[in-house]
């Protein structure tokens, strides 16, 4: 591992205190300006990590898999015993062979063709949604609307009863922000025999998680149906099927990714029409710019901070001599407001036009899976919004989640406007 000297002026970026008063927009563009590849301490046993703020350099990492490995651990900054990490290895934190052999196997079923035949589905539930909740006049947009529309669509897809959505969502807000007192997950809930190293996130919900997966996937074995489950358990792709582990390891990713991420762009999207009602009456006024308001409110909203890396060989970034098993967080927050790449990034702009931001990822063969359901859904719910000439504004301050790997927000107090 490198030990470069310490900053004495460092940014702490991983204090999850941090992330939950604010998005650090002020740290990030003093480290885009002065130290772009710069080293960040940890306390032991972790040995610290580069922190990759330029849009261009957090591009060039994503897609030279050969030199940085996603097969390390891709979402959190611990470093996990190669036994551990082989029990929680996913699509997103495998390279080549793996990784190409997870996603033959899923990729048909989240082509935008796929996608768009659940859009009815999607457009009737955020109807249904944002009428019962502007039936109150006020509510809070995320437990009414924007944490309830993507786990009742993933659910229908993947085939699961929605009454286990309230589950769900708590089983998944467990597992992707254990720092945050509303969400501590319950570490006495695991058999004595599990060791919470050995589960995604290090989170006793992902356990829970697997064995829901698992006794669906039990039940689709038995008796398959046409839903996203049955699919998983029996797809063949030349000759690629799923292991039970791969299965359950499957299932998890998409529970969490399928959830959380799309609420937190719904939440931070709506809370920047909010703020910039010119946007909104653009939007109404020129529906043409649908797509690019889509595109802007993802850049806007960053639903996850970063990814990892970790360096296979010596190598060199903008001059910092990277070593061999160094970890390499590519910071997505920091790169979709990078100003050299948007102007005045920090513009809600829904004609932004290019947009080529990474809330999706900075490309390669890790790009996110699920990003045409994500934007379905967004579309939907803009355009039911639309329809129904509906103008909210702030009933009470937001309150974000603490964590420094997703942007989430807990609650989000609103009124018609």
């Amino acid at each position: 591992m490198s030990t470069p000297t310490e900053d004495p002026a460092r940014v702490d970026l991983i204090t999850p205190e941090l992330w939950e008063d604010h998005v650090p927009h002020d740290e990030f563009a003093a480290l885009r300006e002065a130290d772009p590849v710069h080293w960040h301490p940890e306390a032991a046993p972790n040995h610290g990590f580069w922190a990759i703020t330029k849009h261009e350099d957090v591009v060039a990492v994503s897609k030279n898999t050969q030199l940085f490995s996603s097969g390390e651990g891709l979402t959190m900054l611990e470093e996990v015993e190669p036994e551990s990490l082989e029990k929680r290895r996913s699509l997103i934190d495998s390279d080549a062979p793996l990784h190409q052999h997870l996603r033959r196997v899923v990729s048909p079923l989240f082509t935008p063709k796929a996608i768009n035949a659940h859009e009815a589905f999607a457009r009737t539930t955020a109807a249904r949604l944002l009428d019962t909740a502007t039936a109150r006049s006020e509510f809070d947009w995320v437990l009414d609307v924007a944490e309830p529309l993507p786990i009742t669509v993933l659910l229908n897809i993947l085939g699961v009863p929605s009454e286990d959505a309230d589950r769900l969502i708590t089983l998944s807000n467990q597992m992707i922000a254990i720092d945050d007192p509303d969400y501590a997950p319950d570490y006495d809930s695991l058999p004595p025999d599990i060791d919470p190293k050995d589960l995604p996130f290090g989170s006793p919900a992902s356990y829970h998680v697997f064995e829901y997966g698992r006794k669906i996937g039990e039940e689709r074995r038995a008796h398959p149906t046409d839903d996203l489950v049955s699919r998983l358990i029996h797809s063949d792709v030349d000759g690629d099927q799923l292991t039970p582990l791969e299965y359950c390891n499957m299932f998890q990713i998409l529970i969490l990714a399928g959830n959380e991420t799309t609420r937190t762009t719904l939440t931070h999207g709506m809370k920047a029409f909010i703020d910039n009602p010119d946007q909104l009456a653009l939007l109404k006024a020129q529906p043409e710019l649908m797509n690019k308001a889509v595109e802007e409110i993802i850049r806007w909203a960053t639903p996850v901070l970063y990814m990892r890396r970790t360096a296979m060989e010596d190598t060199e970034l903008r001059g910092q001599q990277i070593s061999k098993g160094d970890k390499v967080v590519m910071w997505y927050m920091s790169a979709n407001y990078d100003e050299d790449v948007f102007d005045d990034p920090h513009a809600f702009n829904i004609a932004r036009d290019p947009n080529p931001h990474l809330g999706f990822g900075g490309g390669g063969p890790h790009f996110c899976l699920g990003a045409w359901l994500a934007r379905l859904q967004i579309r939907v719910v803009l355009e039911v919004l639309i329809a129904r000439d509906l103008r909210l504004e702030s009933n009470g301050p937001a309150r974000r989640v603490r964590s420094n790997f997703v942007n989430g927000v807990k609650s989000m107090p609103v009124r018609i406007a």
